[in-house]
């Protein structure tokens, strides 16, 4: 497999996280098959379950993937229907890493498809969304232009409409992320795709060592952040502090001190 789809299955592993969301279900010298599980939401209705599965021989994105989709609130006529036009959506991407960008097309047009639209068109990144706030704790090894790295990190929140906080203790680095679910994971798209640090040498690189250490819906008793801010600490009871204020204490004791 070529460098840029190895890079975007750890991206796909990455965002699809949950438990079945993201699988790889066969890997041999002539390719991979990864299943994605998705669903798309109706109004006044059940959600529609989707299973896509992508063959990507060793020469892909250089050649179309295929593709088979499966549902069960489906006929297998509308399945053929959407899985003719996710290959008519591949052959626009051909030659680049697609699979993210075909599972959120599928989100974004399945009802239209079926004859049931959901979303507004003008608002794309609201099309699929998980009831309530989302909040998600990231790790990061280290930041060598921190400068740019801080700027980008807060465009990216701020296109996002996510809020929480970029925090320093020591050389320890978390992002505290709160939002639509969607939303972040459009923002870990962003931060394993884009070139947002420098190397050793001072050349422009991606960021390869983010790691989601837990996320979990918000209970509808804590307030979200109001903005997104950067934050540096002092001593390790300023950070804790701050989960305690947040009434996330227990990402503080599972997942951050462990980190010390």
């Amino acid at each position: 497999m070529s460098e840029a789809a190895l890079e975007e299955l750890a991206v796909l592993a990455a965002i699809y996280c949950d438990p079945g969301e993201c699988d790889v279900l066969a890997r041999s010298e002539s390719g991979i098959t990864v299943m994605i599980q998705t669903s798309v939401r109706r109004i006044a209705q059940s959600d529609i379950r989707l299973r896509l599965v992508f063959d990507l021989s060793a020469t892909y994105p250089s050649c179309l993937p295929n593709i088979s989709v499966s549902s069960e609130e489906l006929t297998r006529a509308q399945c053929k229907e959407l899985r003719d036009k996710l290959l008519g959506q591949a052959r626009e991407r051909l030659s680049e890493p697609m699979i993210h960008d075909l599972v959120l097309w599928t989100q974004q047009n399945c009802n239209s498809l079926i004859g049931n639209s959901l979303q507004d068109e003008s608002s794309p990144l609201s099309a699929v969304t998980d009831d309530g706030a989302w909040t998600t704790l990231l790790h990061l090894d280290h930041m060598r232009a921190k400068s740019k790295y801080v700027k980008t990190v807060e465009k990216w929140t701020s296109d996002l409409k996510l809020t929480g906080k970029l925090m320093f203790m020591g050389k320890m680095i978390l992002i505290l992320l709160q939002g639509d679910k969607r939303n972040i994971r459009e923002y870990l798209v962003l931060h394993k795709s884009c070139k947002v640090d420098v190397d050793s040498s001072g050349k422009k690189c991606k960021e390869r060592m983010i790691s989601v250490l837990c996320e979990m819906r918000l209970p509808a008793e804590h307030k979200r952040f109001p903005t997104f801010e950067v934050k540096e600490y002092s001593a390790l009871s300023q950070l804790e502090n701050e989960f305690d204020m947040a009434g996330l204490s227990k990402f503080y004791t599972e997942f951050v001190i462990g980190l010390m």
